[in-house]
């Protein structure tokens, strides 16, 4: 397993950073936003989904990411 942080731009609460988590989790993904501090902590399995996809999810949800 690994865990990366990453900088989310443009949430603004806390349903926000739901739907991202929610997006995620049903890749597989364990995922913790933080809106205040616009941070995404991802825990996932390098085999089973890659850090590109993890990307692709958020920005589709709408969402910037660093």
């Amino acid at each position: 397993m690994k865990t990366k942080t990453f900088i989310v731009q443009g949430m603004h609460c806390t349903s926000c950073a739901f739907m991202i988590e929610s997006d995620l989790e049903d890749e597989g993904v364990k995922a913790h936003c933080n809106y205040a501090k616009q941070t995404l902590e991802v825990e996932f399995d390098e085999k089973k989904i890659s850090e590109k996809t993890i990307r692709e999810v958020v920005l589709q949800a709408g969402y910037q990411i660093v």
